[in-house]
C-alpha cells in the first residue's frame, strides 16, 4: 500500500554554516564595531548575545537571511525570552525544533481526516505516516499540508508505492 512520512528535520551542518556566515558578517559590519555580539551553537540551542535590543534584532535578521539562503526554515527556531546580561547587553536562547510534537501530530492528523479523503494517518514517535490505496490521494494530502501554516517546517519522505 502506498505511503509516506511527514517529518520535521533540521540539517545541522547548514545551520552551523549559516551561523558562521552570520558571525563573519557581524564582525565586519560598522554598526557592530566595538560592542560585544556573539552567536554560538550547541547541540539543540542557538545562543545570541547582543549589546542592546537594536543589535539583537539586527543579529536575528542577519541570521534569518543566512538560514533562508541555505534553505533552512526560520520556523525551525523557537526564540526564548530576552534576558538582560552584564553591561546592558541582551541575551536570548533559541531552541532548534526537531521532530513533530504530539500536539502538532494530532493537529496534522485532524487536518488530514477533515479532507474526507480515503487515507489513514497515524502518529509514529516524532513523525506522521500517511497511507492510502491511491497515490493521488497522498499527493493531495501533501499539497494540503504545504498550503497550511503549522508553525513548523514539514518535509515529506519515504514515499513508497
Amino acid at each position: 500500500m502506498p505511503s509516506f512520512d511527514i517529518v520535521s528535520k533540521v540539517d545541522f551542518q547548514e545551520v552551523d554554516n549559516a551561523v558562521n556566515q552570520a558571525i563573519k558578517e557581524i564582525s565586519q559590519r560598522y554598526d557592530f564595531k566595538g560592542t560585544t555580539n556573539e552567536v554560538t551553537v550547541d547541540k539543540e540551542h542557538l545562543n545570541i548575545l547582543a549589546a542592546d535590543d537594536y543589535k539583537l534584532q539586527a543579529i536575528k535578521d542577519i541570521l534569518i537571511a543566512k538560514l533562508v539562503r541555505r534553505k533552512v526554515s526560520p520556523k525551525c527556531f523557537n526564540y526564548g525570552k530576552e534576558e538582560s546580561a552584564s553591561a546592558g547587553a541582551v541575551r536570548v536562547k533559541a531552541t532548534i525544533v526537531q521532530g513533530i510534537s504530539k500536539e502538532k501530530g494530532k493537529e496534522i492528523v485532524k487536518l488530514i481526516k477533515d479532507t474526507k479523503l480515503k487515507v489513514q494517518a497515524q502518529i509514529m514517535d516524532d513523525q506522521v505516516r500517511v497511507t492510502s490505496k491511491k497515490i493521488d490521494d497522498l499527493q493531495e494530502v501533501m499539497q494540503l499540508l504545504k498550503g497550511k501554516d503549522l508553525d513548523i517546517e514539514l518535509q515529506f519522505e519515504n514515499m513508497r508505492s
